[in-house]
């Protein structure tokens, strides 16, 4: 790992937010917005300058879900579909607003600091998942300018929007990289702790277990093959020792990471299902008001209880997936929805050809489940990127587990959600795109960046593989153009149409 990687990576992370930030505020004063059928949490502060003042500059950041957020932050969890959405990010955004921006009270109420902290953490976070990423795609891919190159794609992501805007992703994404980085170097407890925050952020943080299973797995087959020559009573003794800490190991973690979706489950039952609320006393009368307008549920010690507090396993969650959202089994396969299919094609390619690809270089490898060391007996030219890169002997579990996610978003999620479902889950996405980069143009990304005659004439443009390929555009390859072209195309797309409540991923 090299500090001048680090720097490159950091500076392009920054600038990337900094020109996110002023488009967004561009085209949000430019373009209407759209009147979407969407939940708006109502303003209960008297507003000043300053407040109109932030509204008019990042008002395009609390768009869609980011509501729901900046509610829950400053009301907590009074309506039952807030329930959707996991507690460590608005009880994150609440204590930077009242810490580190509580001075601007004077000048911002409640709910314009909660959207300046979301911006600025979101900003803050997403430059550490720059770095996270590179230390761990060093790790995994054994390939520094592999690692680099996937990092610095991803400060493009096709899901940039988001992980800007007073959405989790961006949180989310730092939390589960971080745990694979930390397993990776052999740190199972502190992977577990990241992984667990991962699923207080984001409920789908439970899959992340099977990182923890997958990697003792592994280590119990490895340490078969390397104990061979001891006496077999040794070896089972030892492997005994070995198995049973593993089991010990994996049945904690997984506990520790579906803990935080379990507590909340059993928050929201104790909130509607055995309820102290007096609704008429305890909500605030214009939220009770926008209940009742809208059909939203409340907390009510003397209404009925909710349906699916009668369920066998009354979870909250499923229960708002299914009735709010209309989350089901291939339910969005509709025709009036062929739109949302073509936005979720490239990254569903994307998707299919890494897993694809992988699989075709060495099938006998996966069917194996990548439980044995590659050892070629004569490393060829042609053999050799099985070792390393994205054919590597590690990325295996990367791939099932990218793959697993995206075939569930195919199959029960809203397809468009699959772009930024895979791109903040998953560094696979990072990691093929820069892959194909990598094969289709090893002519520019060969070249020093500094020596481009195109490149930083101005002195505005960080210097790295990625400009230098974005100016040599012309002369770049189709697959070269499709990949970068997707990536800057959803970047900017996001924003113009994310920003104005018009529908986006």
């Amino acid at each position: 790992m090299t500090v001048s990687d680090l720097r490159s990576i950091v500076h392009f992370a920054l600038c990337s937010r900094i020109l996110t930030i002023l488009f967004q505020m561009i085209f949000n004063s430019l373009i209407p917005d759209h009147r979407a059928d969407a939940f708006r949490a109502p303003q209960l502060h008297s507003s000043s300058f300053g407040d109109a003042l932030l509204e008019t500059l990042l008002s395009g950041f609390s768009r869609w879900d980011a509501q729901h957020f900046l509610f829950i932050a400053e009301f907590g969890y009074i309506y039952e579909h807030n329930f959707a959405f996991q507690p460590l990010f608005p009880v994150s955004l609440r204590a930077v607003a009242e810490t580190v921006l509580r001075p601007l009270q004077w000048l911002l109420n409640l709910h314009s600091r909660l959207l300046l902290a979301a911006v600025l953490l979101n900003t803050a976070i997403f430059v550490l998942s720059a770095v996270v990423l590179y230390q761990l795609s060093v790790a995994v891919l054994q390939d520094r300018k592999l690692a680099s190159l996937s990092s610095l794609l991803f400060c493009l992501t096709p899901a940039s929007v988001f992980m800007s805007a007073a959405y989790s992703e961006s949180m989310f994404m730092l939390l589960a990289f971080s745990g694979m980085l930390h397993l990776e170097k052999g740190k199972p407890l502190t992977s577990c702790i990241l992984f667990s925050l991962s699923t207080a952020v984001r409920s789908n943080g439970i899959v992340n277990a099977g990182f923890l299973f997958y990697s003792q797995l592994r280590q119990c087959s490895l340490y078969v093959k390397h104990k061979v020559k001891v006496t077999e009573k040794d070896l089972y003794k030892s492997w005994l020792n070995l198995f049973l800490w593993s089991v010990l190991l994996v049945t904690g973690g997984t506990v520790m990471i579906v803990l935080p979706f379990v507590l909340f489950q059993c928050y929201g039952y104790l909130t509607f299902c055995e309820s102290t609320v007096n609704a008429a006393l305890d909500i605030p009368p214009p939220l009770l008001q926008l209940a009742r307008d809208k059909g939203y549920r409340v907390p009510d010690k003397d209404s009925d209880l909710p349906s699916w507090c009668h369920h066998r396993y009354p979870i909250i969650y499923s229960y708002i997936q299914d009735t709010y959202w209309n989350v089901g089994f291939l339910r969005y396969y509709q025709l009036c929805q062929l739109p949302n299919f073509l936005l979720a094609f490239p990254v569903v390619v994307l998707g299919v050809w890494a897993a694809w690809q992988f699989v075709h270089a060495d099938p006998w490898y996966c069917v194996q489940l990548g439980l044995t060391c590659r050892k070629l007996k004569e490393e060829t030219e042609k053999d050799s990127h099985l070792l390393y890169g994205f054919h590597g002997h590690r990325v295996f579990v990367y791939i099932v587990h990218a793959t697993a996610l995206l075939a569930f978003g195919i199959c029960f999620m809203h397809i468009q959600v699959v772009t930024r479902f895979l791109a903040s889950s998953s560094p696979i996405l990072y990691w093929f795109a820069a892959h194909l980069l990598l094969e289709v143009e090893p002519g520019h990304l060969a070249k020093d960046p500094a020596t481009s005659p195109y490149v930083y004439k101005f002195g505005i443009f960080p210097r790295n593989q990625l400009t230098a390929l974005l100016w040599a555009w012309r002369g770049c390859s189709l697959t070269a153009r499709c990949v970068l072209g997707y990536f800057l195309l959803y970047w900017f797309l996001g924003l113009v149409l994310h920003c104005n409540f018009l529908p986006w991923t």
